[in-house]
């Protein structure tokens, strides 16, 4: 088997060292389940990326140091980064994906990197459970089958919130949860902050996939359709999102910067399947 490519890429942002860093690893040819989740927890990021060629574009998965999850977007504008960068892609091409959540496309919008993923809007209950663990009284929530969505008063009630984590493990096993609010500056049309510590993430410092979920929220709200968003971690983010691209689906955009490439050595290449 030939030496492994695993590239570090800081996605949605302009900058190094902001943003959400992702891992991503060039298989050929997959590997089995036990060395991907190996792999992902030794990078102990929010996502570790899985690439290998398929007639079609690429396979695609997504591992937290824990667990695998269905929908990753920032490992996503990672992945498509990573094939341009390495030459795997034609520069002016699209990178087409094949998912846990279906076919996915990345493309290149000038400086941007488009991605084409499923809407997700947000219509159920959140649970009383999780408000308490973020210690907030909402001006309103709704949940889709991957994501609660919490929105507070303001972006300062945002920035200061400090949930009990687990607790908020305990009353969301199974879910992210997304807090939001209308970003009073004018800078960005809303902000956020995502929590997953039942996934092995306390707080994700750029979330793609809640943005399937928090553009189909804020587009009635707000009366756009093309919304400029804000992800209010410590590392911080910026995601375009339009919600009236095509059916039941939401284009996000973002940036992405390279900060490391290397090799696996031998002793760490998984046995072939």
């Amino acid at each position: 088997m030939s030496p492994l490519r695993l590239i570090q890429i800081d996605a949605f942002t302009a900058v190094p060292f902001a943003g959400n860093p992702a891992a991503v690893c060039l298989l050929d040819p997959p590997a089995d389940d036990g060395w991907l989740q190996a792999l992902a927890a030794d990078m102990n990021l929010a996502e570790t990326a899985f690439l290998w060629r398929r007639d079609d574009g690429f396979a695609l998965r997504w591992f937290t140091p824990t667990v695998e999850v269905p929908l990753c977007g920032h490992a996503t504008l990672a992945s498509a980064h990573a094939l341009w960068e390495e030459g795997l892609l034609r520069s002016d091409g699209p990178a087409r994906f094949a998912t846990a959540s279906g076919a996915l496309r990345a493309w290149r919008a000038g400086d941007w990197i488009g991605l084409d993923f499923p809407a997700r809007p947000p219509g159920g209950p959140v649970p009383a459970s999780v408000c308490a663990a973020l210690a907030v009284a909402p001006v309103a929530s709704a949940s889709n089958p991957t994501c609660h969505v919490v929105e507070v008063e303001s972006a300062a009630a945002l920035r200061a919130l400090r949930p009990d984590l687990r607790a908020l493990a305990l009353a969301s096993p199974d879910r992210g949860v997304a807090v939001t609010s209308r970003d009073e500056s004018g800078a960005y049309d809303f902000v956020s902050r995502f929590f997953a510590p039942a996934h092995g993430i306390d707080e994700d410092p750029v979330t793609g996939a809640a943005h399937c979920a928090l553009g189909p929220y804020w587009a009635p709200k707000l009366g756009r359709t093309d919304l400029r968003a804000y992800q209010a971690s410590p590392r911080g983010g910026v995601v375009r999102v339009v919600t009236d691209a095509a059916p039941d689906r939401v284009h996000l955009f973002g940036h992405a910067v390279t900060v490391l490439r290397g090799t696996l050595t031998g002793a760490t290449l998984p046995r072939r399947l």
